[in-house]
């Protein structure tokens, strides 16, 4: 018994330093946020077992629990490099399969059609909103600079210049006369049991059954934290943290593997008693 108690520690004690490994490898992950293995003690009787003689069988893992705790703001200077000052996570669409993902990486750029996406191409989703910035619609939709303006004076098409976002999440697209048109503003998503996302990889999320569904919101209301321009959230990874678990679970693992052989050890010796 006492073999197999010691093999499932190995087996956790593994997770354990599978787990700080994938966090220590995304310390400069944008929008990165860290996981903690947490474990839990087996114990087997019945109703006719003496509750003072029950010895526990070994420990299981319980779960692999998510930290959403802020991480560190590093400036950019980039209108389109976006912070969430708070909670909430920005929402994407995938264009090819129409999934909807949640992340906390606000690292976005202009792709050739017009929309605002992220490195995999993923559309940032805003509100609608009117002439005055007013939200005319809680669905959120792709956002989409218009390429231009209008004409001038003299028919010429009035070319998109540049784009910036408030703190309010208010997308304005600047044109070369010197016109503004605010496209939408920035949908943030917050759920009732956060932990419960899954991770899809690039720092970003899906529902499931135990985050329950989104609820919808602009920035700088209600639970929704403001947005920064021109900065950054980055991974949430404290390295000498780590370190120290790694030290930890790697000691875990020696004790188990020593627990092993000791236990093998004895049973050679059992046996040569026997013979």
């Amino acid at each position: 018994m006492s073999f197999y108690t010691s093999l499932n520690g190995l087996k956790n004690a593994q997770t354990d330093l599978g787990v700080i490994s994938h966090n220590i490898a995304n310390a400069e992950t944008t929008g990165f946020k860290k996981s903690r293995t947490e474990f839990a003690d087996i114990v087997v009787g019945s109703a006719f077992t003496n509750p003072k003689l029950v010895v526990g069988i070994g420990a299981a893992v319980e779960s692999i629990s998510q930290n959403f705790a802020l991480g560190p703001i590093e400036q950019t200077g980039s209108a389109l490099d976006l912070a969430i000052n708070g909670d909430g996570f920005f929402t994407t669409r995938n264009v090819v399969t129409g999934q909807t993902l949640f992340t906390r990486n606000g690292s976005l750029t202009v792709d050739g059609a017009g929309y605002v996406s992220d490195g995999s191409g993923n559309r940032l989703q805003v509100f609608p909103t009117d002439a005055a910035g007013t939200i005319t619609s809680t669905t959120p939709a792709d956002a989409l600079i218009p390429a231009t303006n209008g004409n001038d004076a003299n028919g010429n098409p009035i070319e998109f210049a540049g784009i910036t976002v408030g703190d309010d999440g208010a997308v304005t697209a600047s044109y070369a006369d010197g016109s503004n048109v605010i496209i939408g503003k920035v949908a943030l998503a917050s759920f009732i049991a956060p932990q419960g996302l899954k991770q899809v990889g690039s720092s970003n999320w899906v529902t499931t059954g135990i985050s329950g569904a989104p609820t919808y919101g602009q920035p700088s209301t209600g639970q929704y934290g403001s947005l920064l321009s021109g900065a950054l959230e980055r991974s949430n990874v404290d390295i000498a943290e780590e370190l120290v678990s790694l030290i930890t679970a790697q000691r875990n693992f020696q004790a188990n593997a020593k627990a092993i052989d000791t236990a093998t050890q004895i049973s050679q010796t059992v046996i040569q008693l026997q013979t």
